[in-house]
């Protein structure tokens, strides 16, 4: 019998007129898919996304870092164990932990920040992400070095990498961390995000603006207009959205938890809760200001598995299209979810091996409600949660 813990998550999504994801011209992404161009959300857009909720629904010492300026993120540490160190050799001492503990080149860069006069911090040439507890660590290594930082890590090298390879955060654990100088403390993400396509053909439209001058003489005929005129892109779509959870390799990546003294399943049953009310409730920010497209989810699927995750996008490859011409998408969207699914899990004989959980809102998602047991939000990370636990406490 497998042993393998997967969770799977479908969702139905439409946002009105909005900007969630643009390219490098401001047009929103899309792609080609069953011959017709699709609204296209890109899976880094909703892992940040979905990152940048865990602040609301974790602590802050189960969360990490990603910057170049990890040095005077580990430097915040260091003076927090120890406040008479001065902030330049707090910076040298965190460069030369860090180098000892990635192979990562820390260096002041060529220039200074344009905001500050001051000797800028060394930075690494790109983003490197630590967990709280691992800065906290490597922080406590440092400050035992200080006098001569270069021999003692010479000596402690080998701690200083184990430090950044274990208590890994929970966002680390599920998105995964790549050193590319430091292979040996790479970590491979537990979680895997599918780009958000609509489930129909999908139009970019241009909007015109203007901006009016406050200041302007409104008396003055000369000095009537517009003080600012631009155009803005954006489209509308019925996303299908998709993501999956290796819940055993979330278990090692996690290690022996955040908090001594718990169960086992206690981090990684922490870990898959806030994922999915994470990814079910985020909403990448692009032009959300501009446009307000605050929505939720219309159906979420969620399904526990024992082999492999199976997306559903193949429902959508036949575009969706208005009944007699008219009308949204998210009623067919959810019936040939319906339909499909059962389908593929029996071709496959995968329809036993799952548990699956249905939060459907309105009459158009009523055909999914058969595919699982029907919960809200609450209820649904809930039993996600204890379910994950349950499997996992019965595993060697």
């Amino acid at each position: 019998m497998s042993t393998r813990i997967i969770v799977e998550l479908h969702a139905l999504q439409t946002v009105p007129p909005s900007n969630l994801n643009r390219d490098d011209t401001g047009t929103p992404k899309t792609a080609l898919y069953g011959g017709v161009r699709r609204a296209r959300v890109s899976s880094q857009a909703w892992k940040r996304a979905t990152r940048a909720r865990f602040h609301d629904l974790l602590d802050p010492t189960e969360l990490g870092v990603r910057t170049k300026r990890v040095a005077e993120e580990l430097a915040k540490h260091i003076h927090e164990l120890d406040g008479s160190i001065p902030r330049e050799e707090a910076w040298e001492l965190a460069a030369e932990t860090i180098q000892a503990a990635t192979g990562s080149k820390i260096e002041t860069p060529k220039r200074g920040r344009k905001d500050d006069d001051a000797p800028a911090p060394p930075e690494s040439k790109y983003l490197m992400f630590f967990s709280a507890r691992q800065l906290a660590g490597l922080a406590e290594l440092a400050v035992k070095g200080r006098g001569d930082i270069k021999a003692f890590l010479k000596d402690n090298k080998a701690t200083a990498k184990q430090i950044a390879n274990s208590r890994h955060s929970v966002d680390i654990a599920l998105f995964g961390r790549m050193v590319a100088d430091g292979a040996d403390v790479n970590v491979d993400a537990a979680a895997q995000v599918a780009h958000a396509i609509s489930v129909h053909r999908a139009e970019t439209e241009s909007d015109y603006y203007t901006a009016v001058d406050d200041a302007k003489d409104r008396d003055n005929e000369d000095d009537l207009g517009a003080g600012m005129i631009g155009t803005v892109e954006f489209n509308s779509a019925t996303l299908y959205r998709f993501a999956a959870v290796d819940v055993n390799l979330l278990r090692r990546n996690l290690g022996k938890g955040l908090r001594d003294g718990e169960p086992r399943s206690t981090p990684v049953r922490r870990a898959v809760e806030a994922f999915v009310e994470g990814f079910v409730t985020s909403l990448p920010t692009g032009k959300i200001n501009t446009f307000g497209n605050h929505t939720l989810p219309e159906a979420v699927l969620v399904k526990l598995r024992t082999s492999r995750p199976i997306s559903f996008v193949a429902a959508f490859e036949e575009p969706c299209q208005p009944l007699d011409g008219v009308g949204g998408h998210v009623r067919q969207a959810a019936e040939r979810l319906a339909g499909f699914v059962p389908e593929l899990e029996e071709a496959y004989g995968v329809a036993d091996s799952s548990d699956a959980w249905v939060l459907t809102v309105g009459p158009n998602t009523a055909a999914l409600r058969p595919l699982g047991t029907p919960v809200n939000l609450r209820e649904l990370v809930e039993q996600v949660g204890a379910a994950v636990a349950e499997r996992l406490d019965g595993q060697p």
